[in-house]
């Protein structure tokens, strides 16, 4: 009797990609309907599982593309974000459902930005989540300045919005300020006392995203946003490349295609007219050049994985 092929192991943390959310927060980089296609069509190839494509401030016009996307026959799972607090957000629910997969309503947790006071932040995030549980099965709640607030209001009011049905939190490290122990102490903290999934957003402002990603993953996160070549605002994101090859050095399952890494980056460096340097980590072109003499006798000692993996060539250039 023949025996089905075992199905591929399953990931143990998500990577949902945000290029096409994060990267048009830089400066100069718009994306045009058919450099969206290309680049989700990369992606999907790569078997990222979700993107975001819809940012809060722009709701309604980014979700023609996902229209489109869709007729296109993409599998790839969509994700957006809605202000939870915007005078429009019914409406952007209602627009939102049933053609986003899931979304986030977001809810700033510093007392610095609108609602200010922490009872009316409860009061709006608690109210629109529960519109949106009535509308759809997946909507989750994303905390911007979770890494610049008090810690136990972000856990109080992460509590809350789970007991009201959020499908997964998304923990915000906004300004990019964070570092790996903090960051892990804080995932490990929000792992230990909520019963739903949760995402790590890092900023790359101290050059820290990849490490504060890793961080979560260690702490048990259930999910990483990332972007491909680290594109976003200010200083860009976690870079995506650069977190699935760290977290397939260190055994643990992403489902992403490594081999597909080179030429997704060059994609988007193409499409965004923001290049790959060529000292960048993991698809950088010296990546796996070689020029000290005390590195040429054995070159694979001095790299931190096999350049194999993304497609590339060991080069001898001394």
């Amino acid at each position: 009797m023949a025996h089905e092929p075992a199905s591929p192991p399953r990931p143990v943390i998500t990577l949902r990609d945000s290029t096409l959310r994060e990267g048009q927060d830089v400066a100069g980089v718009r994306f045009s309907t058919a450099q969206k296609l290309r680049i989700a069509k990369l992606l999907e190839e790569a078997n990222v599982p979700e993107i975001e494509v819809v940012a809060p401030g722009r709701v309604l016009a980014d979700l023609p593309f996902v229209d489109t996307l869709k007729a296109e026959g993409a599998r790839i799972a969509t994700s957006g974000l809605l202000y939870a607090a915007s005078p429009q957000v019914r409406a952007e629910i209602e627009a939102a459902r049933g053609r986003l997969d899931r979304f986030e309503l977001l809810m700033p947790v510093s007392e610095r930005r609108r609602p200010f006071a922490r009872p009316e932040k409860r009061r709006v995030i608690l109210e629109t989540l529960a519109y949106a549980r009535d509308r759809t099965p997946d909507a989750g709640v994303g905390f911007p300045q979770s890494t610049q607030a008090s810690p136990a209001f972000l856990l109080e009011i992460s509590q809350e919005c789970a007991e009201q049905g959020a499908t997964r939190i998304i923990v915000y490290d906004t300004n990019g300020g964070s570092d790996p122990f903090a960051t892990y102490e804080l995932i490990r903290r929000m792992k230990a006392h909520l019963g739903v999934p949760v995402f790590f957003h890092g900023h790359n402002d101290l050059g820290l995203a990849a490490a504060n990603a890793f961080a979560a993953a260690r702490a048990g996160a259930d999910g990483l946003d990332v972007t491909v070549n680290g594109l976003g605002d200010r200083a860009g994101n976690a870079s995506l490349e650069q977190v699935a090859m760290i977290l397939h050095l260190r055994g643990i399952r992403t489902g992403i295609r490594l081999d597909c890494l080179t030429r997704l980056c060059q994609a988007v460096a193409d499409e965004s007219g923001i290049a790959v340097p060529a000292l960048a980590p993991v698809v950088g072109a010296f990546v796996a050049t070689h020029t000290s003499a005390g590195h040429l006798e054995i070159p694979e000692l001095f790299e931190a994985f096999d350049p194999a993996l993304v497609g590339a060539r060991r080069t001898i250039d001394g």
